[in-house]
């Protein structure tokens, strides 16, 4: 069974995470590949590095999202150890786009699709997922989409 490079990674990061005594970053690989690991099994299928990538960037959501309610509610070390957690998730990820790469990809995928208006933003959007997956928050996109489709 071929391991995806992605996968890869994981597991040499995993190893030298248990040499270091990294505890933090080991728990947050290791829940990684558990992810990673369960979608498999309920799949019955072996992940890609797309579909790592689709793992992980769910992950970074999850994190940001406990991070922003983490702050919230005054529990400011809960907070700094779901960022310390992305910081170790993004070392997976792609490079992020520059806002003119992403003001470019947009502009054509607007062109491909001949977007119109709103109602082609689901075209738009569905274009545009699998260049920028693990590259730039899909909430961040959708503005950027919504008003370059509105105006």
């Amino acid at each position: 069974m071929a391991e995806s490079s992605l996968k890869e990674q994981l597991s040499s990061a995993v190893k030298t995470a248990m040499r270091n005594r990294d505890k933090l970053r080991l728990v947050t690989l290791r829940t990684a590949q558990a992810a990673i690991k369960q979608i498999e099994i309920d799949e019955r299928r072996e992940l890609g590095d797309e579909d790592v990538l689709k793992v992980l960037d769910k992950m970074l959501k999850q994190r940001r999202d406990s991070a922003r309610q983490y702050d919230d509610a005054g529990r400011q070390e809960l907070g700094d150890t779901e960022r310390a957690e992305m910081v170790i998730i993004e070392e997976f990820m792609p490079a992020a786009l520059t806002e003119d790469e992403l003001d470019n990809l947009i502009s054509a995928a607007i062109n491909s699709t001949d977007a119109q208006g709103m109602q082609d933003m689901g075209r738009v959007m569905n274009e545009l997922r699998p260049q920028v997956l693990g590259r730039v928050e899909m909430g961040h996109l959708g503005k950027k989409v919504r008003a370059a489709l509105a105006g």
